[in-house]
């Protein structure tokens, strides 16, 4: 039995033996065939898979599509560098925009500071320390910023970008509009005037960018997008709404007011005079002053201290579903010289008993009743004055009204407010 057993092991030795000699010599084995990686078994051979058969194109197989390769356009952005920004490379196209327009823009944007005084009592009263934000609009030292935040001041202080501080004049205000003009006398070196834009084509969606000094943050930017557009809210004026407001969404707090809101191009689009909040802070809901606004009331606050406003005269209308039904005018007002009517007041005797009195009574049936100003229909008394006030003195305007039920016009040549 051992013998039997030896001799097997040495035929299955030879066998073995003989079996690598034939693999090296490639005995049994296609020619086409690529050599076996050691420990990985060959995949079976089937000639009608693509896959398994590198030799056969998919490109030709009926239905077969031959796969391309994918890419990614923008998923290795040659990285460049921004003017005067070296070292730095954006990642993003927004990412150039934010800090190109802030390189461009931060140096325009101030930081202000005032010192009012509230009366606490009757021989007591208390310093009252304020802040906001401004911008340069020209090397004479002008800065653009909100009423509301020099309303009541005594004193005034603009800090530049670069921390230094000069005290400032009011120039001229425009409460109505909420906007104010300061100077001050610095150096034309240290003076980087904004550039102006237009906000006739702003549009919903649009990318906006903000600077300024929330908390007394210097120079804090913000970005968004413009989320509406002719917005209003009221006015520190008595019944006046400030109208075609831009509502943004960019984070807005206490001290941003009077700030630049800019374009991706670092141009000026607005001023940013408020926010929509229930607890004081940002809520993404503010509101900018367009420019268009401000490029046409600056240079009468420049020039005369105030805005000189068109007027139609008429002092006092009452509004009912029609219309602006018009109750006084001014005498000897345009709108009076034009043939307008008001109310007509008539005096009467009336008898109450025994006794026969005389009192006032008005006829509301001898009023115009204005229901539009040139091709612009009018609902209240502030459309009444938004068309008025996009004009100047001296202008026509044409007023539809209703007269003893017939619609008429009367052309009306505009005054000037004293």
């Amino acid at each position: 039995m051992l013998r039997k057993a030896i001799v097997a092991a040495s035929l299955l030795l030879v066998g073995t033996c003989l079996g690598w000699a034939f693999q090296g010599l490639g005995i049994g084995r296609p020619a086409n065939a690529e050599p076996q990686r050691e420990g990985f078994p060959s995949a079976p051979q089937f000639p009608n898979n693509p896959r398994a058969n590198p030799g056969v194109n998919p490109g030709f197989q009926a239905g077969v599509q031959p796969v391309q390769p994918l890419n990614f356009p923008g998923a290795n952005p040659t990285p460049q560098v921004l003017p005067g920004l070296e070292g730095f490379v954006p990642m993003s196209t927004e990412e150039a925009v934010n800090v190109s327009v802030y390189e461009q823009t931060n140096r325009s944007v101030v930081n202000i500071k005032t010192q009012s005084i509230r009366p606490e009592s009757l021989f007591v009263f208390t310093q009252v320390a304020g802040s906001g934000s401004g911008s340069v609009i020209d090397q004479q030292g002008h800065i653009l910023t909100n009423y509301h935040v020099i309303d009541g001041a005594k004193q005034i202080t603009v800090m530049l970008y670069n921390a230094d501080a000069f005290p400032a004049d009011l120039v001229g205000q425009d409460p109505a509009n909420d906007i104010a003009i300061l100077k001050i006398n610095a150096p034309d070196s240290m003076l980087f005037p904004i550039q102006w834009g237009d906000s006739s084509n702003l549009k919903v969606g649009q990318h906006i960018i903000a600077i300024g000094n929330p908390f007394g943050f210097e120079r804090t930017m913000t970005t968004g997008i413009i989320s509406s557009l002719n917005r209003q809210i009221e006015s520190k004026v008595r019944d006046r709404m400030i109208k075609s407001l831009i509502q943004i969404d960019a984070a807005l707090n206490q001290g941003n007011s009077g700030g630049p809101l800019m374009n991706s191009r670092g141009e000026l689009i607005g001023m940013n005079t408020a926010i929509a909040t229930r607890s004081g802070d940002n809520s993404g809901i503010g509101f900018a002053i367009p420019i268009n606004t401000i490029r046409r009331v600056v240079p009468q606050l420049i020039s005369t201290g105030r805005v000189q406003r068109p007027t139609i005269g008429i002092m006092q209308v009452v509004e009912n579903e029609k219309g602006l039904l018009v109750a006084n005018l001014t005498p000897n007002g345009p709108a009076e010289r034009a043939g307008l009517r008001g109310l007509k007041v008539e005096r009467k005797k009336v008898r109450r008993g025994p006794l026969t009195v005389e009192q006032s009574v008005v006829d509301p049936s001898q009023a115009d009743l204005i229901i539009g100003v040139d091709d612009k229909n009018v609902k209240n008394s502030d459309d009444l004055l938004g068309a008025i006030e996009a004009k100047k003195s001296g202008d026509q305007v044409v007023l539809r009204v209703v007269r003893q039920g017939q619609i008429i016009q009367v052309p009306v040549i505009l005054g000037s407010e004293d």
